[in-house]
């Protein structure tokens, strides 16, 4: 089947039944009252997405991947709103970095390490950006990993993953799970701990470092101590309440979503696999605690807050937290949006305490 092909049946698809239901039933029913209006983002969200706007960048479910890639990011309007606020970088700038390539799952993959001010070995975070499995990349998430090094006085390891539609799933899952093994086994080389390892992510990327965590227990090797999961892809159903509110929503919307769908899988009925429906499964025991952070107006909010209720379910320790007034994306926000430096505190604090930092 050519791509052209495949790619007008999945459209096809996604606008007729946009994801599958959780339940599996043909239709999900939501009591009107738990669905609300899409929530007003607070001053300095929205300097973020006005900037967002000006660079020129356009909604992703209106363009080719190619363009999507090319396009400025929201981390490129936090760099504009600095510039106009006249705001320095912090500290995390002057954290060490050494680019390097490390084993995948099918061939090298581009990781970035960054390590803290110290002597070490110090631990370690297995960390993946997010992008629904389609764009993005290391560069595009820096902001956060260097603030994770320094806040959590912890080596990080961003590293990528092969991507769709070129690479569609589980390529991803696969390369970090990779990813992981290398960073375990090359610990030493970092001046890192490995019995200190904690996976982390946002998004598409939260969803690798569950998956990863998920794999170190059954595969029996060494367990991160930790997980942080930033707004993670945890569900295949696109009419929960957080999505219906935010359909609309910018930088992320549902459209945008099934747009990420249509390039990241072969087809449809992939996004029912557990790796991808987190929320439905009965398997989460004896997994690593979890800071779990979601954000207001995204419409990933959801199925990550049932995420955490499963974990917690199911004897997992979970610290949740959800922050107003914010959207997807804020995570890495810091130096501009103060809920963003609320939750980068909040997910150093637990790390540390994991560490025994």
């Amino acid at each position: 089947m050519t791509n052209t092909v495949r790619n007008t049946i999945l459209s096809v698809a996604i606008a007729t039944t946009a994801l599958l239901p959780l339940t599996g039933s043909a239709e999900t029913t939501i009591p009107t009252a738990d669905i609300g209006q899409m929530a007003k983002p607070t001053a300095e969200m929205q300097a973020v997405l006005d900037a967002l706007k000006s660079l020129g960048a356009k909604p992703i479910h209106s363009q080719t991947v190619e363009q999507v890639r090319a396009q400025p990011t929201p981390a490129d309007a936090v760099a504009a709103v600095m510039k106009d606020k006249g705001i320095k970088p912090g500290p995390e700038a002057d954290i060490a970095t050494s680019d390097m390539m490390i084993k995948g799952a099918a061939g090298d993959i581009p990781a970035r390490v960054y390590t803290p001010p110290g002597e070490g070995p110090f631990p370690v975070i297995v960390y993946f950006h997010g992008g629904g499995w389609v764009i993005a990349n290391i560069d595009t998430y820096d902001a956060s990993a260097r603030s994770l090094s320094l806040g959590a006085k912890a080596v990080v390891v961003s590293s990528h993953y092969r991507q769709g539609p070129e690479d569609v799933f589980p390529a991803a899952h696969d390369d970090a799970y990779a990813a992981y093994v290398w960073a375990v086994e090359n610990s030493g080389k970092l001046n890192g701990d490995a019995a200190r390892m904690a996976v982390a992510g946002e998004s598409a990327g939260a969803n690798l470092a569950a998956n990863v965590a998920i794999m170190a227990r059954d595969n029996k090797i060494t367990m991160p101590v930790y997980q942080l999961l930033v707004y993670p892809i945890a569900g295949n159903d696109m009419n929960t309440p957080s999505y219906i509110e935010n359909a609309d929503a910018a930088p992320l919307g549902k459209a945008d979503m099934a747009w990420f769908v249509k390039y990241a899988f072969a087809k449809m009925e992939d996004a029912a696999d557990p790796r991808v429906n987190l929320v439905a499964r009965t398997d989460l025991q004896g997994l690593p605690p979890v800071t779990l952070i979601t954000a207001q107006i995204d419409p990933l909010r959801s199925e990550g807050q049932a995420y955490g209720e499963a974990l917690t379910a199911a004897g997992v320790d979970v610290d949740m937290k959800n922050y107003d007034g914010v959207t997807h994306e804020f995570f890495g926000m810091g130096a501009v949006v103060p809920e963003a430096k609320q939750a980068m505190d909040l997910a150093t604090k637990d790390l540390r305490a994991a560490f025994g930092n």
